[in-house]
Parts: C-alpha cells; sequence; structure tokens
C-alpha cells in the first residue's frame, strides 16, 4: 500500500500528527496511538494491522 493512502484512510478516522521520528511517525486520535513507518510503500500485512488497531478491532 502506499504511504499516502494509508495516511489517507488514517485521517478518515480521526487521527492527527502529534510528533514524528527519523523512520516513524506517530499518530493519535487522543486515545490511541499508531506508529506508521515514513516508507514509499509499506507492505499490505503491515497498512493492513494498522489500519485495524485504527478501527479498535486489535
Amino acid at each position: 500500500m502506499k504511504y499516502r493512502e494509508l495516511i489517507r484512510r488514517i485521517r478518515e478516522l480521526g487521527y492527527y500528527l502529534p510528533r514524528e521520528g527519523a523512520n516513524h511517525e506517530i499518530w493519535t486520535n487522543g486515545e490511541r496511538s499508531l506508529i506508521i513507518p515514513r516508507h514509499p510503500e509499506i507492505r499490505e500485512g503491515t497498512a493492513a494491522g494498522i489500519i485495524k488497531k485504527a478501527e479498535g478491532r486489535d
């Protein structure tokens, strides 16, 4: 999955970017935090896990 597509889906779920690291970004909705790798292409399994956690299905 493309990085931009993942970020678009995360934003649609109400997450915002409070801080950035060297290779990752930390996104939050106030209750949950997500660690998103900053790579042009993110593996499908990794992206699916991030979306699942963002939706509260973990």
